[in-house]
């Protein structure tokens, strides 16, 4: 039976912060939970949830994830805690250090993020940034794995804004070899930074592609993904940003570009006529409830290996 194996780094704040051979033993030690072949007990074992943003996935299923492990889980909310006041992060990352095992934190800013990080004696896990949404991307790749048995060959076309979603599948898709295309609006490209050090880590360069035309990068493409066009945050953006994505929804047409056996993804929570059209995200390509259901499991298995 495959048990898991602690993590070179003791924080997960980036989709780098594992190799190729950890990134691949997580979703391994993932479905050995999903399929309730591996029992791993973390009693009294605490996670700390520090959520700036809303959350229903991440919430819940970080929460069930350490349950099944054995463990507890802690909800600060920031507008009940000190943290709401203005307790400067050191402080509350040193203090949170002697209470918990490991902490969850889904804030704006990375550089936040890190902070906590930098203070912190214990674990730190990336739960959504700005910049970043690797426990996203380890539930991407984990449904992909799960519909296609590997990565050889796959071609992974995201539609939409370049977001923190964007970013980590094109970092993801750096480690494991994946061809991916994003598909985006001028001026609403991935992080230009990122972008550098996926090329860095790309052994074949002509693997990802960033291109303002989702008809081209939807060509063949085995998984097809997208995402709110205005993330949280960006509320007062969202008139504009319907009329500039335009064109970027992924419909009847879209789908029928790419390979025949194309499956369809989505993140979650989903406008219905935005970015993906109703009869596309009820149809028989769709995998976006295995997706969210993977969190729960890619999220096990990540804090089985922390935890270690």
């Amino acid at each position: 039976m495959l048990n898991p194996i602690k993590l070179a780094s003791k924080n997960f704040l980036s989709s780098l912060d594992t190799s190729c051979e950890e990134f691949l033993h997580i979703l391994d030690i993932a479905k050995n939970f999903k399929n309730k072949d591996l029992n791993v007990n973390f009693k009294e074992k605490v996670l700390g949830l520090i959520f700036d943003k809303s959350s229903t996935r991440t919430r819940v299923s970080f929460q069930v994830a350490m349950s099944r492990l054995g463990g507890t889980t802690v909800d600060l909310n920031p507008t009940t805690s000190q943290i709401g006041r203005g307790e400067p992060i050191r402080d509350t990352a040193r203090v949170l250090s002697r209470y918990c095992d490991v902490l969850a934190i889904r804030t704006f800013k990375q550089s936040d993020l890190e902070e906590y990080a930098k203070w912190s004696s214990k674990p730190v896990i990336n739960a959504l940034t700005d910049l970043e949404h690797p426990c996203q991307a380890l539930a991407d790749f984990m449904t992909i794995k799960e519909e296609f048995l590997d990565f050889k060959d796959v071609v992974l076309t995201f539609i939409g804004d370049g977001n923190n979603v964007a970013n980590s599948l094109i970092l993801c898709g750096a480690l494991l070899g994946v061809e991916v295309r994003i598909a985006c609006p001028k001026g609403y490209e991935p992080n230009s930074f990122l972008i550098d050090k996926a090329y860095e880590i790309y052994e074949n360069k002509n693997l990802l592609k960033i291109t303002n035309d989702p008809n081209t990068a939807v060509l063949g493409a085995n998984v097809l993904y997208t995402d709110v066009w205005s993330s949280m945050g960006e509320e007062n953006q969202k008139d504009e940003k319907e009329k500039v994505f335009n064109g970027f929804t992924i419909d009847s047409d879209l789908v029928s570009k790419a390979d025949k056996d194309a499956i369809i993804l989505h993140c979650l929570p989903a406008y219905r006529s935005k970015e993906i059209t109703d009869e596309i995200f009820e149809s028989r390509k769709s995998r976006i409830f295995d997706q969210a259901e993977n969190r729960l499991h890619a999220q096990q298995a990540l804090l089985s290996c922390i935890l270690q």
